[in-house]
């Protein structure tokens, strides 16, 4: 059904984000739609769920769908992860990869345009992220790398944008080009909407992103948060809400369990701190946050334990 007039004019559709693990993917997210919705961390490897992020324009809305980081998958998890992003790239409309501009494009690129090569009807965009971090000199370079990939891999970019998530450089023109590569059409989620990832999702992000600050190297991939329970307390007046949230954050042996405790329960305290103060902010609701760290044997290699996380 088409509308005619001017109201035909609007469009909207699915712009997913790739690239390899720390390029800079959940920054651009939240800096587009202008709020925390993907978790960031200078970990690599933080996301694993499809998070959705929605800019709401006069003219347009653009749906973000944030993957995980495409990598050459070690263990199950790393391959379910990366069947996640490459089903993805076949159902949106816009596929923008993104090259930190502060690092030479390397092997980790040239697989993952590779296999984007695989996928024909989609449109194709190169962003230079993380410019900020990089010299006129090396920007310039950095462009002509891209440009240069794209011909090796017969990849017909649409766009090579530069931009940068933390000064905000280019993000509005980034916008506008997504904006034009999107079919026309009615809006497909409501106004005011920022995602429609489950609030639990966005919560266990949170405290998982929170669990991996400051801890050393080789925890990332061993943490996954459950939210076993979240509800309003039911004693509270209307005008104190208070939401309780039961979480369990799972690492794969006891020495990991010590490193997120702390000493005398330190860290799991800080941890609590953080990740309350973030989840308050996302929600504009007061929390009262349990956690418990549990161990779960090598669960990044059981597809029964896999399950229950939800991969």
């Amino acid at each position: 059904m088409s509308t005619a007039g001017t109201e035909g004019e609007f469009r909207s559709g699915f712009v997913s984000f790739v690239g390899r693990p720390n390029a800079g993917k959940s920054t651009l997210t939240n800096a587009m739609v202008g709020q925390k919705v993907a978790i960031t961390s200078s970990k690599p490897q933080t996301t694993r769920t499809v998070v959705r992020g929605i800019v709401h324009r006069p003219d347009a809305q653009l749906i973000l769908v944030d993957t995980p980081g495409l990598h050459r998958p070690r263990t199950l998890l790393g391959e379910r992860l990366n069947d996640l992003v490459t089903t993805t790239w076949a159902e949106v409309d816009v596929v923008a990869v993104c090259f930190p501009a502060d690092e030479k494009i390397g092997p980790g690129d040239r697989f993952i345009v590779n296999e984007l090569a695989k996928v024909r009807r989609t449109t194709k965009v190169a962003i230079a992220t993380k410019t900020d971090l990089a010299t006129p000199e090396q920007l310039g370079a950095h462009l002509l790398s891209i440009a240069e990939l794209g011909r090796e891999t017969s990849t017909d970019w649409a766009e090579i944008v530069p931009v940068s998530s933390v000064s905000g450089d280019q993000v509005g023109l980034l916008a506008d080009l997504l904006v034009a590569l999107v079919p026309e059409g009615p809006p497909l989620y409501p106004d005011g909407e920022l995602t429609d990832t489950p609030e639990e999702a966005i919560v266990a992000d949170l405290v998982r992103e929170a669990a991996l600050e400051g801890v050393r190297d080789e925890l990332p991939h061993s943490i996954a948060v459950v939210v076993e329970e979240m509800k309003l307390r039911p004693d509270r007046p209307a005008d104190r809400p208070l939401l309780d949230v039961h979480a369990n954050l799972f690492v794969e042996r006891d020495s990991q369990k010590g490193i997120i405790i702390g000493h005398k329960g330190s860290r799991l305290k800080e941890i609590g701190t953080g990740a309350r103060a973030q989840i308050e902010a996302m929600l504009g609701t007061p929390v009262h946050l349990d956690l418990r760290v549990k161990v779960a044997k090598d669960w990044q290699r059981d597809p029964r334990q896999l399950r229950r996380m939800g991969f």
